[in-house]
């Protein structure tokens, strides 16, 4: 296989989420990018980065972010240059943020350059296989296509969106890159069923690659006034006239502003041992379990009778249990969270309701 240049690629790391489904450990100020959640040593952030450094040195990897995690992310990653954090002014969709990433990085690079974005907060434990669908990727913008990494499905799951892949393009670094000829939403479970049976879809892992020319293309013929106010903006990203031009764009996805109307779109398949950590119950799955199918952990201590299938996180208490099967406990220093494992997807959904009841200091 030739090597692959990657002296003209550009690595965005979008680190702006909440995490919401993994409170109370993810919070406002602290949330899961910035937690060692997988890795004892390290944060869901430092892991993403060290990652891809195999790939593309600390001067070309730039950190996507809210004012209000800049400086813990630079704290997190001590020699990434400083101008390498761009930082929006408030949430605004993946759209946005990375099409005002692209232009500032059109700024100063060659418009062929290549741009892939990826989230901080995903664990993934084939990094071979990942960083060579990344060159795939990269190889596939390269002759002009946008592209997405698609994950292959090891089970029908419904809290993901898909991509539909068509005809198959070309072989790259030993991967047959296909079309694709439609995203799809998140689908019930019997939808779901049959998208892993056909074996013509992936999941969504928000994982992009195109051009700099190209991406900037695409978001100036779909999406035009946001591009307009992106131009404006560039170069004045620190003055008060580009906050008011970023408070008047309208929130939206990456994957629905561009890339589920773009032309020449490509799929590059891979099956990389993804997780979107989305969830304690997904948290649950990639971690080592004990002689009872347990995942303890705690700085303090756990001591169960019949207990099994069960996730215990504490912060320096002990936690006994009795009786307990397919279960979450997470105690923090100021809150405890008890729920069964099936229905870690509504954490979401409580921490919404905790901030209606204007419980703001728990969040």
């Amino acid at each position: 296989m030739t090597p692959l240049d990657m002296s003209n690629v550009h690595i965005a790391i979008l680190a702006g989420g909440s995490g919401t489904r993994l409170w109370p450990k993810s919070r406002t100020e602290t949330p899961k990018q910035l937690l060692d959640l997988v890795d004892d040593e390290a944060s869901m952030l430092q892991q993403t980065v060290q990652r891809i450094l195999p790939l593309v040195p600390l001067e070309r990897i730039y950190i996507l972010t809210g004012p209000e995690h800049a400086d813990p992310i630079a704290a997190q990653l001590p020699k990434l240059p400083e101008e390498n954090i761009f930082i929006e002014p408030s949430p605004r969709g993946t759209a946005p943020c990375l099409g005002l990433a692209a232009m500032r990085l059109r700024q100063e690079h060659d418009g062929k350059s290549i741009m892939i974005s990826l989230h901080a907060d995903h664990a993934i434990t084939r990094e071979d296989r990942f960083r060579n669908a990344l060159r795939a990727a990269a190889a596939t913008a390269r002759k002009g296509h946008l592209v997405t990494v698609g994950i292959i499905p090891t089970h029908p799951e419904t809290g993901f969106g898909y991509i539909e892949r068509g005809a198959p393009l070309f072989e790259e670094q030993g991967i047959s890159i296909y079309r694709v000829v439609r995203f799809r939403e998140k689908p019930p479970l019997k939808r779901a069923r049959e998208f892993v049976k056909s074996g013509r879809f992936y999941w969504n892992a928000g994982y992009f690659a195109w051009t700099l020319d190209n991406l900037l293309e695409a978001f100036q013929r779909l999406l035009p006034e946001m591009y307009a106010r992106l131009d404006t903006m560039t170069g004045r990203i620190a003055t008060k006239s580009a906050d008011t031009l970023w408070h008047q764009i309208h929130p939206v996805t990456i994957d629905v502003g561009i890339m589920e109307q773009a032309r020449k779109v490509a799929v590059v398949p891979c099956d990389m041992g993804w997780s979107d950590v989305g969830s304690w119950a997904a948290l649950y799955e990639i971690l080592n379990k004990n002689k009872d199918g347990n995942v303890v952990l705690t700085d303090g201590e756990h001591v169960g009778m019949d207990t099994k299938n069960c996730l215990i996180h504490s912060e320096n208490k002990l936690v006994a249990t009795i009786g307990l099967e397919d279960m979450i406990i997470v105690s923090t220093p100021d809150a405890l969270l008890v729920l069964s494992k099936d229905r870690a997807q509504q954490v979401g959904t409580l921490v919404e309701e905790l901030e209606a009841r204007g419980l703001k200091e728990y969040l």
